[in-house]
């Protein structure tokens, strides 16, 4: 029994981790399409002045 829990605890932390990597990557993906929409807004509010 002791070896099954190592083995399904090893695999839920590789889990957790995977998922923690995905969110990561999901959060880096929003900031760099913010960041994407502002520079485009200040380019667009030069060529309004």
């Amino acid at each position: 029994d002791k070896g099954i829990g190592r083995l399904v605890d090893a695999d839920m932390n590789e889990e957790s981790t995977k998922l923690k990597a995905l969110q990561t990557q999901q959060q880096l993906a929003i900031q760099s399409l913010s960041i994407a929409n502002t520079s485009s807004e200040n380019i667009l509010s030069l060529f309004r002045q």
